[in-house]
């Protein structure tokens, strides 16, 4: 009796729970990360391809070498946070300057006009030279605010459990914001956009302009919330400490070294370069299969899928919270990565011309699936920066943040690029409205097919996962009786 009270007792001493207004505090920062990265490739094909008429191999390559700067600048970032000391701690100015900046920069993305689709410049459009030269302005100020602030997350708690909790309350509050970007197409179809008599049937140029502007605002609100509700645990008692600098080589090297980071980013970029691969492939399925060609049906139906998106991903994130909690996280991962092959696999059935309401189905079990994929992924995250702390002595958050940030961003560039190879190679053309059956069956079958074994490479890598319950609560134990608790 007398062991089992001493037991419950540690259990208890080392048992931590951050207030909720904390945690709500924090997961506003996904409307950040939702607008300012995948509002963009979400709606590119749409604005550029078919309203302003860019080849779409051309759109996939500019959202291509995109990501691929945007993944090149994610290291430095995260190499500049780390060794930054200030008395507001060394992430969140970052979160605080560049996520102002970001919400006031983003209309900037689309400040092009149509008449530049006539007009080229080295063979290519100028449409497509402005995608790039605003975008390489954009991207590293939205750096400076993901890096540090996914590497705050995994500074808010030292325990197993609660890490969950936090990134089921990110995970969740991002489905909610996910839905605006869904929302964009919907919001040019308001009657103020509408062009009654063309082929495309809107201005969807100008009801995107004017709908980043809503959600800049927005997000510049929210990153000044962030720096006054959240702070920094680890600074003041471990951080300071440190006189150390760490040296980019540790930015990228030797966070490579590290084994459970390896796996956990196997996962995350597997699951991202076949989910991105087809990303845009289901708006097409929608608009072309679905609604037959009508792009103001199509974007109406794709918000309720946005929404039927959010609603999985809402309960998806606690749902395989609470199996994480029964089981393990890698058993998890593994839960969520079946649904989501039962999710494409569907669509196959579920996006039909004669119930288009099935389409919203599919979208769920998805967002359900990816909400779960990526709450894990940021709760084992912190595990494996515990596990590196204790192997290597420091705590490099912003180097493993800005690493994974690299390859999961490099997996979502060559994704965007082959979903444009796939549009080109399957005949799409958006000149002639409906498609023929032999374009229409690539684009689902590509939809469908290539997420499933994505999925099932998922399933594979996590096993090799050994960062187990009892294995994290000892690194833990041997960690706060190395430099105390936090």
């Amino acid at each position: 009796m007398a062991q089992e009270a001493n037991s419950k007792n540690v259990i208890e001493r080392i048992r931590d729970r951050i207030p909720v207004s904390t945690k709500t505090s924090y997961g506003l920062g996904t409307a950040l990360d939702m607008w300012g990265f995948w509002l963009y490739p979400g709606v590119a094909f749409a604005v550029f391809n078919i309203y302003l008429g860019v080849d779409p191999w051309l759109v996939g390559l500019a959202l291509t070498l995109i990501r691929i700067y945007d993944a090149i600048s994610d290291p430095i970032t995260g190499w500049i946070s780390d060794n930054f000391r200030s008395k507001f701690g060394r992430r969140r100015p970052f979160i605080l300057v560049a996520g102002v900046l970001a919400g006031l920069c983003l209309p900037t993305l689309f400040l092009v006009s149509p008449s530049w689709a006539s007009h080229t410049f080295l063979g290519l459009s100028a449409i497509f030279w402005y995608m790039m030269g605003s975008s390489l302005v954009y991207i590293p100020i939205m750096a400076m605010y993901t890096v540090p602030y996914n590497s705050l997350g995994a500074e808010m708690t030292p325990d197993y459990e609660e890490r969950t909790s936090v990134m089921t309350y990110k995970g969740s509050m991002q489905k909610i914001f996910e839905v605006a970007n869904f929302y964009a197409l919907r919001f040019t179809n308001l009657s103020w956009f509408l062009l009654p008599g063309t082929v495309v049937g809107k201005n969807t140029l100008l009801g995107i302009q004017v709908y980043t502007c809503i959600l800049g605002t927005l997000m510049a609100i929210f990153s000044i919330t962030i720096f006054f509700r959240v702070k920094e645990r680890y600074y003041e008692k471990v951080v300071v400490k440190i006189k150390e600098r760490i040296s980019l080589k540790a930015s990228l090297y030797e966070t490579l070294k590290c084994k459970p980071f390896r796996v956990i980013m196997g996962y995350g970029a597997t699951f991202t370069l076949s989910t991105s691969m087809v990303g845009s492939l289901g708006y097409y399925a929608t608009v072309y299969y679905v609604c037959g060609g009508s792009t103001i049906s199509g974007d109406n139906w794709n918000f309720w899928m946005g929404v039927a998106f959010m609603i999985g991903g809402f309960f998806g994130a606690p749902l395989l919270g609470q199996v994480a909690r029964a089981t393990q996280k890698k058993t998890a991962v593994m839960v969520a990565a079946v649904i989501g092959i039962l999710g494409y696999g569907g669509s196959w059935f579920l996006y039909t011309p004669a119930i288009p309401w099935l389409q919203t189905i599919a979208s769920g079990t998805m967002g359900l699936a990816a909400a779960g994929l990526w709450m894990l992924h940021g709760s084992i995250g912190a595990d494996v920066i515990d596990y590196d702390e204790l192997t290597m002595g420091i705590r490099r958050e912003g180097s493993f943040t800005a690493c994974g940030s690299y390859v999961l961003k490099l997996g979502n560039s060559m994704g965007g690029f082959v979903a444009g190879l796939i549009l080109g190679w399957s005949g799409f053309n958006a000149a002639i409205g409906a498609q023929s059956p032999n374009t229409i069956f690539w684009i689902r079958s590509m939809l469908a097919c290539i997420p499933i074994v994505g999925l099932l490479v998922v399933i594979f890598i996590i096993s090799k996962l050994d960062l187990t319950k009892q294995k994290c609560e000892e690194i833990r134990t041997e960690l706060e009786h190395r430099r105390g608790k936090v």
